[in-house]
């Protein structure tokens, strides 16, 4: 590299005095973004595409977006980010000119059924009814829990305090044969 500045050399014919513009007339009126780019004019195109209901015209921007999306199922990379940034983009928009719901008080009323959970525990054969024991309150037969049901819920309760005597009688009350069911480590029986 040279150290001497290049402030005292001769200038080029070519160029111009400080302060002084090689274009004096200034931008053309019409200018070259003005004119729509070569990508553009293309992109205004249409292609013949054959298909099932035969053959139809589509703009090449559409078989352009076509083919990106069979790439990104195809996994490529790049397909992948810009169908995503599609969607992103579409979903803004969405969100922006959504309508807004308008707020309507609705009112619910639903009666419950308690026959309906025993009727669906009965068909699962989770558990059985015991007309034996019968609740006069509630005009109906009580459930009795299948021994299978009870000890896979046994089984689920992890960690938490043991289970007292009275957890344990309840059980039993609600089991159908408490007898083949075995308890947890530290539990008396």
């Amino acid at each position: 590299m040279n150290d001497k500045s290049r402030s005292g050399a001769t200038p080029n014919r070519g160029w111009f005095r400080k302060g002084r513009s090689g274009n004096p007339g200034g931008r053309p009126k019409a200018s070259r973004a003005s004119r729509g780019s070569t990508f553009d004019v293309v992109l205004e195109r249409t292609l013949a595409v054959a298909g099932r209901d035969g053959t139809r015209e589509i703009p090449v921007e559409e078989a352009l977006q076509q083919r990106t999306y069979k790439d990104a199922l195809a996994g490529k990379r790049m397909a992948m980010r810009e169908v995503v940034k599609w969607i992103t983009e579409r979903e803004a928009w969405l969100a922006k000119h959504a309508t807004k719901p308008s707020r309507q008080k609705i009112t619910i009323r639903a009666a419950s059924d308690p026959d309906n959970a025993d009727a669906a525990l009965a068909l699962l054969g989770i558990a059985t009814p015991d007309p034996a024991g019968a609740d006069h309150r509630w005009n109906r037969a009580q459930l009795l829990l299948e021994p299978w049901a009870v000890q896979a819920a046994i089984r689920r309760r992890r960690g938490g305090n043991r289970l007292t005597e009275k957890e344990r009688e309840e059980i039993r009350f609600c089991t159908r044969d408490p007898d083949t069911l075995h308890w947890p480590r530290g539990t008396e029986e």
